[in-house]
């Protein structure tokens, strides 16, 4: 009966469902543990403290260089981010559908040239239980590195939708992070592949040559590889963050998906 009804649930319906049990699985113990309110999810701000505002800043990068979220917005954007009842979700939804519109407008060439690039955290994984589990807090290299070793990061289910439907009209969908190659390379992968995104062309990551450099930086060589080596045409270039978006060999066109958890540089 339960492999039934499962079977009768769209793809994007079920990535919803386990999008949501997996932030909840995950971040409700560590929140209770460490939550510094009195009780949890903390409750809005009266208004919401010019939070909004702050919000359209970082999604027009306006904002730069922050390393934690205000501590007054701390509530607004747990509460935007919800999966539950947060704007968030219906905010990539929306991005995601004018790159389907964008997409559709053109068939990938029978060369099998054409190609996509996305990020992965925050883009295609959601770091949303170990960002709430921290209280929006400044970034920890060792802490992060901690969590994204578990694999355990739900995909975000408006993208599992983008990654197939590229996959399906016949474009290369790489995917390109600035996690270390040697130590995520396996957690990631497996990772991707629970999360929904089984089939990328390929999965990039930065390798030890390309320590020290900016996410722009890395990303860009990464990007202009893929164009002057190898011949691919990037098509779309999707990111959570501006540094994704950035630099050389960006693509036809870039798309910017929300976060207002944290800031790459």
């Amino acid at each position: 009966m339960v492999l039934a009804v499962a079977a009768a649930l769209d793809q994007r319906r079920l990535s919803l469902l386990v999008f949501v049990s997996t932030v909840f699985l995950i971040s409700a113990p560590l929140s209770a543990a460490s939550a510094p309110w009195t009780f949890w999810p903390p409750a809005p701000a009266r208004g919401d403290e010019g939070c909004l505002s702050w919000r359209v800043m970082v999604e027009a990068n306006n904002a730069k260089n922050w390393r934690t979220v205000p501590a007054p917005c701390i509530p607004y954007v747990y509460n935007y981010m919800s999966p539950v009842w947060g704007q968030y979700a219906r905010d990539v939804a929306s991005a995601v559908d004018q790159m389907l519109a964008y997409a559709g407008t053109d068939t990938a060439a029978d060369n099998g040239l054409d190609a996509w690039v996305l990020d992965v955290d925050d883009t295609c994984l959601s770091n949303l239980p170990y960002y709430q589990a921290n209280h929006f807090g400044a970034y920890d290299p060792a802490a992060f590195r901690a969590w994204a070793s578990k694999g355990i990061c739900p995909g975000i289910p408006a993208m599992v939708k983008l990654f197939w439907t590229l996959k399906g009209r016949g474009f290369k969908v790489f995917l390109l992070s600035g996690r270390a190659e040697e130590t995520l390379a396996a957690p990631t992968a497996s990772n991707l592949a629970a999360a929904g995104f089984a089939g990328y062309d390929r999965l990039i990551l930065r390798g030890v040559g390309h320590r020290g450099e900016s996410s722009v930086e890395f990303k860009s060589a990464m990007r202009r590889r893929l164009e002057e080596e190898e011949g691919y045409r990037i098509r779309g270039n999707v990111g959570d963050q501006w540094s994704d978006l950035q630099g050389h060999s960006t693509g036809d066109r870039v798309f910017k998906v929300p976060n207002p958890m944290y800031f790459v540089p």
